[in-house]
């Protein structure tokens, strides 16, 4: 039974309740204990691994009263990008956008809009979430449903604590926006929405999608309002069309029209080839009161495992580990394959807790410089199928196929044309996708789902990349300031 419970949730976004044009708050959890790692998501990170952020990957956490500068450049890239808190589950209330624009001189790849407008699509507690966290772990079963969604911290007028509480942008007719969304955990998406309807207000809905079955989520959806200048209380006033929660097909049809701009560097012959399972498990319940603390699937303890392997975070850097090279916090044994084959999305093992079991490990994957990588990610059956969106830290990715069923290389059809270029990839409920990389920015680069419960439950792998040739391929020393466990 996983949840969906991440600080950017899964979502529909319904942009706007009628067919216009379209193109393409925080809350301080802390106290003085509180602790915390920033990630800037989707920066490529290069030769900055000591800047990634993720909490006991690359960093111990920021300790209170403590500062750490993050120093990082941005290289051939432009666009929305994400950060957020790298700790526990700080990233419900801490977060925000990167808004990288082209040099001067370099136009959009799209008409210049006239307004920009930046959209977060958020979850919220009316809890501190570092003990929610701990609590549900405690328990060995899944996370309460969320207190509300929000757009830009506003939760809109289906909350009854927020009825005048409804985030707006005010457009004026005939004019073209660029709306940049965060849209499932991890991702962003820029959209070109232009005011071409009559007069109005019109409403911008979000809500879940929930491909998992059986597992309880907030149903209410949150609205901002899409507001022409001159509309009056007596305008048009429509609200917005959301798909099902679990409309797998609509999912299927937006990542079937997400094209790259830019492809010369899409790997055509390939190094390494590794096929990665990702899924829920139940584990065998060994707590001294299961009552309390065993209220998984049949009285398990609920867990999530890439092949088969849960992560366990070390107590200290594991980037600083390898750097240092401090034996005993981490094995370089990570399966590049699945340890045992079999019909992954139908045939999967289900007598919870029984053979639903993973085994739990700090381990990573060592890949030389340079190393042109396929990494084939397969959603599993065991507990049940989801879809998983799966981020790699330090590099983006090209997205050269995805389907449903079992990968079967003789039957899988991948675009090498012109493939998206994304840093977060939605893995399609009981199916699998393909991406290419080249690994060519060294240090210890965290792989994971961005559900928050499946990251704490272990759904994540590292990849060790080691140096290249001279300082150009080679990870720099770590900074004066760096934090220490």
């Amino acid at each position: 039974m996983a949840a969906t419970v991440a600080a950017i949730l899964c979502v529909w976004l319904s942009l706007l309740s009628i067919a216009h044009t379209v193109h393409g708050m925080s809350r301080w959890p802390g106290g003085s204990s509180t602790r915390f790692t920033t990630l800037r998501h989707g920066v490529r990170q290069r030769l900055s691994c000591w800047f990634d952020g993720p909490s006991y990957i690359t960093q111990c956490p920021i300790q209170a009263g403590q500062t750490f500068t993050y120093e990082f450049t941005l290289v051939q890239q432009k666009g929305t990008l994400l950060w957020h808190a790298h700790v526990s589950w700080l990233r419900a209330t801490v977060y925000g956008a990167i808004v990288v624009y082209p040099k001067t001189g370099v136009p959009y790849p799209f008409p210049y809009p006239y307004e920009e407008h930046i959209i977060i699509l958020g979850e919220y507690w009316l809890r501190d979430v570092l003990q929610l966290e701990q609590a549900v772990l405690a328990s060995g079963g899944g996370p309460p449903i969320a207190d509300a969604y929000t757009i830009n911290g506003h939760p809109g007028p289906n909350y009854n604590c927020s009825g005048n509480d409804v985030y707006k942008i005010d457009v004026v007719p005939g004019k073209t926006y660029l709306l940049r969304v965060m849209l499932g955990p991890g991702q962003t998406l820029n959209v070109l929405v232009t005011a071409n309807q009559p007069i109005g207000r019109y409403s911008m809905a979000m809500g879940p999608y929930m491909s998992a079955q059986n597992v309880p989520f907030q149903n209410i959806t949150a609205v901002a309002y899409f507001q022409y200048l001159g509309a009056t209380p007596n305008s048009l006033s429509l609200p917005a069309v959301l798909p099902s929660f679990n409309d797998n097909l609509a999912v299927k049809t937006v990542m079937d029209g997400l094209k790259g701009l830019n492809t010369s560097s899409v790997p055509k012959e390939i190094d390494k080839n590794l096929f990665v399972t990702i899924g829920v498990n139940v584990q065998k319940c060994n707590r001294k009161n299961p009552q309390k603390n065993c209220q998984g699937v049949n009285g398990g303890v609920m867990a999530a495992s890439m092949n088969n392997i849960s992560f366990i975070r070390p107590n200290i850097s594991l980037l600083e580990a390898y750097y240092r090279d401090k034996n005993g916090y981490f094995t370089e044994d990570f399966p590049g394959t699945p340890l045992k084959f079999y019909d992954f999305v139908n045939g999967a093992p289900n007598n919870a807790p029984n053979n639903t079991n993973s085994k739990n490990g700090t381990r990573v994957f060592v890949l030389e410089y340079g190393t042109r990588v396929q990494l084939i990610l397969q959603d599993t059956g065991t507990v049940a199928t989801e879809n998983h969106p799966i981020h790699l830290h330090g590099y983006s990715f090209y997205v050269v196929g995805y389907g449903t069923g079992n990968y079967n290389p003789d039957k899988a059809t991948f675009n090498l044309v012109d493939p998206p270029y994304m840093n977060t990839i939605g893995v399609p409920v009981g199916g699998w996708a393909a991406i290419r990389f080249t690994a060519d920015n060294p240090g210890a680069w965290f792989m994971h789902c961005h559900l928050e419960i499946h990251l704490s439950w272990g759904l994540s792998m590292v990849f060790i990349v080691k140096n290249g040739q001279g300082p150009l391929e080679t990870l720099p020393h770590p900074p004066a300031d760096y934090p220490r466990c």
